[in-house]
């Protein structure tokens, strides 16, 4: 019996992470003990554990489906691109370094021994692991030293389930070249095939399947539809597509900075049904808003730069004389002030930023990150809130007496502006209850906010994504055992 299933992918978001997230659940509502793994993501949506670690924010997501308290031990390797050539480095949950491309390719060996750690110790406590790769297996590039794909699979011995995207085209030649660039032992744990995001009468396909059967003697576990408003914490990149919606009272502007973090902060934003929230590119203006909102970053110096050199700036004060509302989130809080200091170069090279100006704050970058999920009262409507810190500034300034949450600990976070139309606060996950979200939104001048609970939402869609795989695999075609799946 196979303890250890892992999902790889033919490409970057071909449905790996719900994949994962959709068999954990089926899995976990028969009583089986079963724990999400991703050996290396490569992520700046990141979530703060139970135990006090950093782990990418789909594996969060999935321990939610396991009906588990995440643990540093479910990523042990992520990775935060600071930059197009270097990325923090974070193993069991602990900032280690930067390092560019190079100097963690050779750093992998250590790597690994921390991912079969972390394998180990949940191969102890859960009858059952369903592992998320990374990417492709067959980028031939970085074959040699991999611990996220093949690598990890031929360490542990553990048999392979490949998933491609039909949405994108190529189905047959993204998984029968993907197998072609396998080495013998590897196209050997490939033991199905599942093909994600099918739109259309199925039977036109059929002929494809049985051809692809044949040509690869491995077998299609099933045809997953495309699920019509399915909406899940995506793993990194912000969804392409954005309907804006003209009847909705509320209009919140999001700017994507280059480096930006955890847009996933604005999920229950998006999902609300009088919230027109639209994502700003670059290039592109802001345009006319009730709110602003400056979200995280993983380089905010750098961004802040980004802000400027898109005009975004002008943008904001031209919403700011109106009367609009800026809100900034972490990385977004911090270039509301006066100043950001880095100078020991935590986030790229040593030196100072002015910041926009609105908040009275100063900001210092330090070597250790802050990690802890707190909860508290927001100060907008005196609504209850809970979230997570993951940031390596620390404010000071008058702006502070002001603050925007208060939190159970004691602390104060946050500054809301004298005028009273900004306010930043260092709180990832401020819209998770519906209560902190109507005060915000009452805030930026919807004064009758519906409630919504993203977290009620994301256990519907949990649920709804364990049906379609109940419905659509057929868990029998395996050669291999699984508990739970095709016994």
């Amino acid at each position: 019996m196979a303890a250890t299933l892992m999902v790889q992918g033919t490409t970057s978001d071909a449905g790996k992470s719900v994949l994962v997230a959709g068999l954990c659940r089926l899995l976990a509502r028969q009583g089986i003990k079963v724990a999400p793994f991703k050996p290396q993501n490569m992520a700046l949506n990141s979530a703060v554990t139970d135990d006090g670690g950093e782990i990418g924010r789909a594996q969060a997501l999935q321990a939610q489906a396991c009906f588990l308290a995440s643990h540093t031990d479910m990523n042990p390797v992520l990775l935060k691109p600071s930059s197009d050539t270097g990325a923090q480095v974070i193993i069991h949950g602990k900032a280690l370094s930067n390092m560019d491309a190079v100097g963690f390719h050779d750093y992998k060996k250590v790597a690994l021994n921390a991912v079969l750690e972390s394998h180990q110790r949940l191969s102890d406590q859960y009858p059952v692991i369903v592992v998320e790769g990374a990417g492709s297996p067959a980028e031939i590039n970085l074959r040699e030293g991999d611990i996220a794909n093949m690598g990890f699979a031929e360490a542990v011995d553990c048999p392979v389930i490949l998933v491609a995207d039909i949405d994108r085209g190529g189905v047959f030649a993204h998984l029968v070249g993907t197998l072609e660039l396998l080495s013998e032992s590897e196209r050997n744990r490939v033991v199905g095939f599942v093909i994600n995001k099918f739109r259309g009468d199925i039977s036109l396909l059929q002929s494809g399947l049985d051809w692809l059967e044949e040509k690869t003697a491995v077998p299609v576990l099933g045809v997953l539809p495309y699920l019509q408003n399915f909406h899940l914490d995506a793993e990194d990149a912000i969804a392409a597509e954005q309907i804006i919606d003209a009847e909705k009272p509320l209009k919140v502007v999001v700017p994507v900075f280059s480096r930006i973090s955890n847009h996933t902060d604005f999920d229950a934003l998006r999902l609300h049904p009088q919230v027109d929230l639209h994502y700003v590119g670059p290039g592109q203006p802001l345009p006319a808003a009730d709110l602003i909102i400056l979200p995280g970053s993983k380089n905010v110096r750098g961004d802040l730069q980004w802000l400027r050199d898109n005009g975004w700036h002008l943008d904001i004060e031209r919403h700011l004389r109106y009367g609009g509302k800026v809100l900034g989130i972490c990385g977004g809080y911090q270039m509301l002030g006066r100043r950001i200091n880095d100078l020991y170069g935590v986030e790229s090279t040593a030196g100072a930023s002015d910041g926009l100006g609105w908040l009275d704050i100063e900001t210092d970058l330090a070597e250790h990150k802050q990690l802890q999920q707190v909860s508290g009262q927001l100060k907008l409507g005196d609504a209850a809130v809970c979230g997570y810190e993951i940031h390596c500034g620390i404010s000071r300034g008058e702006g502070l007496q002001t603050p925007l949450v208060q939190l159970d600990d004691g602390r104060c976070d946050g500054a809301v502006s004298a005028d009273g139309q900004v306010a930043g606060t260092y709180l990832h996950g401020l819209f998770d209850r519906p209560e902190a979200t109507q005060g915000v939104l009452q805030w930026a001048g919807l004064h009758s906010a519906n409630a919504v609970d993203v977290s009620a939402l994301r256990e519907q869609q949990l649920e709804r994504l364990a049906d379609t795989l109940d419905q659509h695999l057929d868990f029998s075609k395996l050669n291999v055992q699984v508990a739970g799946l095709n016994q």
